[in-house]
């Protein structure tokens, strides 16, 4: 992705090639801080207003100063213009600034969409599964303190798998590095439950308004892997890659070894709810 335009709460748009940052601020210097990803489509951010509850909820877990959410909402709109790019991915920052000063730093980011999500989706994701065992903080908060996540995706690629599965000591299915993760047992989807130690996803909310209209029914739970593996098929859900299938789990195929129509059927049916047919 490339950084098309920066705006801060506050002062406006800003140069996406100058430093923004001060090395001292709380966000550098310790991880302290908050962010959400949003998918834009034609100009417009999708759940703009869910995601920015997120925000605030993930600054008071862990103790930032609370979010600017009017002032966040005019530099994504200033962002949008700096960066003329209708159909893009918007990232909110939200940090305590500078150590000592107590004046918080908003960011909006505007970059292009990643390459190769359609060639994904048309033929399904391999994940590898990681244990995984987070705090309750770090898996509810959608913190800059996401080292572990992008040490289980680079630990996912050297297995040649596309992306990881993060599954508990016990060997419940908990969720992806960036993603929610679903499967299908005949007419009923599987979710794992906010319960455990999982992000609620803006898209996994999205989805589950969905799936009644399309005939699924949906069970939130603790799951063991093996039902997973024994699915019909599997997928997973984030604002950027939206839906996307998966085709296998540490080389164990997943039904047919393709992608399956419920995964079709809720990628068409984000898109209408976005507003953006699938051809575009």
């Amino acid at each position: 992705m490339t950084l098309l335009a920066v705006a801060e709460v506050g002062l406006g748009p800003l140069d996406p090639n100058a430093p923004v940052l001060h090395a001292d601020d709380g966000g550098v210097l310790r991880g302290r801080a908050v962010f959400e990803t949003i998918r834009v489509y034609g100009g417009h951010p999708f759940r703009l207003e869910a995601h920015l509850e997120r925000l605030a909820a993930s600054a008071v877990r862990i103790g930032l100063p609370p979010v600017d959410a009017n002032g966040l909402a005019l530099a994504v709109e200033e962002a949008l213009v700096a960066g003329g790019e209708p159909d893009a991915v918007l990232r909110l920052l939200w940090t305590p600034g500078r150590e000592g000063e107590g004046k918080p730093t908003g960011l909006a980011l505007i970059s292009t969409l990643p390459s190769g999500h359609d060639e994904q989706r048309a033929r399904g994701l391999r994940l590898a599964v990681v244990p995984w065992s987070p705090g309750e903080l770090i898996a509810r908060t959608k913190s800059t303190s996401y080292a572990e996540n992008m040490v289980a995706q680079d630990e996912a690629a050297r297995r040649d798998a596309d992306d990881a599965l993060f599954v508990a000591p016990d060997g419940v299915v908990l969720e992806a590095p960036t993603s929610n993760v679903w499967w299908r047992e005949e007419r009923r989807l599987l979710t794992p439950s906010l319960e455990l130690p999982i992000l609620a996803g803006v898209t996994r909310a999205t989805l589950l308004e969905l799936t009644s209209d399309l005939g699924y029914g949906v069970e939130e739970g603790a799951f063991p892997l093996e039902r997973l593996l024994a699915a019909d098929e599997a997928f997973l859900s984030s604002s950027i890659r939206e839906v996307m299938p998966v085709v296998s789990v540490d080389g164990a195929q997943i039904a047919d070894g393709r992608p399956g129509p419920a995964a079709e059927s809720l990628q068409r049916a984000l898109r209408a709810a976005a507003g953006y047919p699938l051809d575009r």
